[in-house]
């Protein structure tokens, strides 16, 4: 097994332009996670900045890669005395699959100055669902689960057996299954929990990501990270998704927002 690092390592290829190896450990089904994608780039990116830590991304998905080879072209927007901001572009097989805005900068890990933010209410990691990567009645493996330990809170567990929520809501506690501790340029992987808040609206199937953004607020304390993924509206077989990540100091370290398209028609069909 591949260590994250391994996994998101990138070497210069050219003029602003990065090799990448992209690994199948870090699939949903034979599809490759976003967050691990965009992780890829925004590693990319850190080769071309002197600030050391990743505060925002922004990436639109057009195209699926397949692990393997593929090329992460970057180009430096701004360089400024707080931030760095840049243009990266996932390719293979001369395919655009994946562009994002990327900012790099410095983080702390203090309180917050000002805050509404709570932090949810989960029970505790040892009580709650370790999700196998071969899960019972799954149309296909997930690998990204033997990678990232997913453990699920019960209480949203009701569609494994036929009775959905209906609140749209996930809530996890993740780990690096290398026993490696989450750092900003990983965060974007924990913001796209597995499974998708779809299934507890009673949506079965894939729910890729269309366009995601994430900002990365402060240093992860070492730990699990408590994650929890709303859902907001789906409208048009697309559906809206908010995530929040604390933590084991109970801070609020990253949140997020996407957008994914879902098949409303299976449900209305029933």
């Amino acid at each position: 097994m591949q260590t994250l690092t391994e996994a998101t390592a990138v070497t210069p290829s050219g003029i602003n332009a990065f090799a990448a190896d992209l690994s199948p450990q870090w699939a949903v089904g034979d599809k490759l996670h976003g967050g691990y994608l965009m992780t890829v780039m925004a590693r990319a990116a850190e080769a071309r900045s002197e600030h050391p830590h990743l505060t925002a991304i922004s990436a639109t998905f057009l195209a699926p890669p397949s692990p393997g080879a593929a090329t992460v072209t970057v180009e430096v927007l701004r360089a400024g005395r707080t931030s760095t901001q840049l243009r990266a572009r996932l390719e293979q097989n001369g395919r655009p699959c994946t562009e994002a805005l990327i900012t790099l900068g410095l983080l702390e890990d203090s309180a917050p100055w000002w805050t509404t933010s709570t932090t949810p209410a989960i029970p505790a990691e040892h009580e709650c669902f370790h999700s196998p990567s071969n899960p019972p009645g799954a149309p296909f493996p997930v690998p990204l689960l033997d990678v990232v330990e997913h453990r699920l809170d019960p209480a949203t567990l009701g569609f494994v057996v036929g009775e959905p929520s209906m609140q749209g809501r996930i809530a996890t506690w993740l780990r690096l299954a290398d026993g490696s501790d989450w750092d900003s340029f990983a965060l974007p992987i924990a913001l796209d929990p597995i499974p998708p808040a779809s299934l507890t609206l009673g949506l079965p199937g894939w729910a890729p990501t269309i366009s995601f953004t994430a900002y990365l607020r402060r240093h992860p304390a070492p730990g699990p990270l408590h994650v929890t993924m709303q859902a907001t509206d789906v409208t048009s077989d697309r559906m809206h998704e908010t995530a929040e990540i604390w933590d084991s100091k109970n801070n609020l370290v990253a949140f997020a927002t996407q957008l994914a398209a879902v098949r409303t028609s299976a449900y209305r069909a029933r």
